[in-house]
């Protein structure tokens, strides 16, 4: 193992730019070496993920993803395991061996040099598990379908309770979105049974980290494949020369400024909060969400928080449930605040009409759940949005799967199939900054540039924690300058992201987390 580095922010390469640096380093090196340097990165993981483990199984493909995995074999077969190799023949079809690439016919000559014996068959038990079938050639569509028993071999490890070391990335899993294959999608399980990892090859693959990336492909290695060949745990890997797929990358921490002893509130920003419409609007009151986000705006930073409800008036009695330090404003004496605006968390259908003017004049705007649902259904709010992008401040979107789709004009599934590609598509088409929420969240930028954030987990399905992110935004980036652009709201915006995440993972497991607790656990950066 080699010592991480405290780089927060590692590259997201795809697929082509992965062949690329691929063709790129073997154009240097003796031929073989990228593999032998694969299979020995394989093995040295595997054995220190599972010392003890006595009988590992390696289900192999006939392609290059299979030549790593006989070169781990090699390796674990020296340091004394008894390894069990299930070969495929024909690139996962029937075939002649010999249509293997050269080095996986290499790496294979090499294996039975070394008195391995390949089968066609999984071992009646075993201790680890090494999927070595497909790595990112493989095909997806329902046409490229493989065949043979490597499809069996797949089920049995989607299915085990063993631990299971995937090389490249999962077998049937997009590199990079995430989204399994259309052969296969069906046929896989909810959730894994045992313990995931992937050492990933070369660098690091978005799929890995979005949309059932993150429980399949488990823990994350990366194996940069360079001289030293080190092994690097993915939060904790250095980042590799060159950008990701269109400045790509994986948020595993949160960059916050040093806070000085010299400071007053002003520097901290205000945040207001546009939403929660009242119970005598259309007896469907929704003040809880507004209230959230502007305790998350409070806990995370903000220097000062107001409030406006939709719907009531400024002569009714304050609400039950909002913080003394939360200060109610009139509509007007909201829409002329200076710093960060929030508007939507259960707007109702009274936002709408008050969105013209937050688009026009806000200087840092947060759009979330209803609000965004309003801009999906008029034209003239579309239009409005994209002009702010060249008169008002920075602008950022925070969409559930379903209300991207809506602003898209796709359906939800669609949209999953590529949510990088969804992100991307809307930021550049509303000249904004977007969140899409999920297993994965993805935050993209009008210059095509995006991460991944790598904080989060399932505590966070449940109501109001949307409306918690949305007032955490606000915070930081209310004490952007007047006239910030969006480049200047992106890091600040990365942020917040992953500390609304890290809540949650920090969480105590034996409390119960709600979104309330949510927001009250949100720190101030720095």
């Amino acid at each position: 193992m080699h010592p991480a580095a405290d780089r927060p922010y590692p590259a997201l390469l795809s697929t082509q730019q992965i062949r690329a640096r691929e063709h790129g380093m073997a154009s240097q090196l003796p031929r073989y070496t990228l593999m032998a340097r694969a299979g020995e990165a394989t093995a040295r993981l595997a054995l220190a993920l599972a010392p003890h483990a006595r009988q590992i199984w390696i289900a192999c493909g006939a392609g290059n993803n299979g030549g790593d995995g006989l070169e781990a074999a090699i390796h674990l077969r020296a340091a004394g395991k008894a390894v069990h190799l299930s070969l495929a023949t024909g690139a996962g079809r029937t075939g002649p061996a010999d249509a293997a690439p050269a080095d996986a016919a290499q790496a294979l000559q090499r294996a039975q040099a070394a008195g391995l014996v390949c089968s066609n068959a999984p071992p009646a038990d075993f201790d680890l598990a090494i999927d070595a079938l497909w790595g990112i050639g493989l095909r997806t569509d329902t046409a490229s379908m493989p065949q043979g028993p490597a499809l069996s071999w797949l089920q049995q490890l989607l299915h085990t309770e063993r631990d299971v070391l995937c090389i490249d990335t999962p077998s049937g899993l997009s590199a990079d979105t995430g989204a399994w294959a259309d052969w296969l999608a069906d046929a896989v399980p909810q959730a894994p049974r045992g313990r995931r990892f992937t050492l990933s090859m070369l660098g690091l693959k978005p799929g890995l980290f979005t949309l059932h990336g993150r429980d399949w492909a488990g823990e994350v290695w990366l194996a940069p494949l360079d001289a030293h060949n080190p092994i690097w745990r993915c939060d904790q890997a250095a980042p590799l020369d060159g950008t990701g797929l269109d400045g790509g990358r994986l948020v595993s921490h949160a960059q916050a400024p040093t806070l000085v002893h010299h400071s007053h509130k002003g520097q901290f920003g205000d945040v207001g909060v546009l939403g929660g419409q009242a119970w005598g609007a259309e007896g469907q009151g929704m003040e809880g969400a507004a209230i959230l986000a502007a305790s998350a705006a409070l806990h995370a930073g903000a220097g000062r928080v107001m409030l406006h409800l939709l719907g009531s008036s400024t002569q009714s009695a304050r609400p039950a449930g909002i913080a003394a330090d939360i200060m109610l404003r009139s509509l007007p004496g909201l829409q002329a605040l200076r710093g960060s605006l929030v508007c939507g968390c259960g707007g109702g259908s009274l936002v709408a009409a008050a969105l013209p003017q937050a688009l026009a004049h806000a200087g840092s705007l947060v759009l979330d759940a209803d609000a965004l649902n309003a801009i999906a259904s008029s034209a003239a709010l579309q239009q409005a949005l994209v002009q702010r992008a060249s008169l008002a401040g920075p602008t950022v979107l925070t969409p559930h799967p379903l209300e991207l789709a809506r602003l898209l004009a796709t359906d939800t599934a669609t949209l999953q199939r590529d949510r990088i590609g969804a992100a991307r598509q809307a930021a550049q088409q509303w000249q904004c900054l977007v969140v899409l929420k999920g297993s994965g969240t993805v935050v993209a930028a009008p210059d095509g540039r995006y991460a991944i954030n790598h904080s989060g987990n399932a505590r966070l399905s449940i109501g109001g924690t949307g409306d918690v992110l949305a007032g955490c935004i606000g915070a930081h980036l209310a004490a952007l300058p007047p006239g910030a652009a969006w480049a200047d709201a992106w890091q600040p915006l990365l942020n917040a992201v992953w500390l609304h995440g890290h809540a949650a993972d920090t969480w105590p497991p034996q409390r119960m987390l709600t979104a309330s607790r949510l927001a009250r656990s949100l720190q101030r950066p720095g």
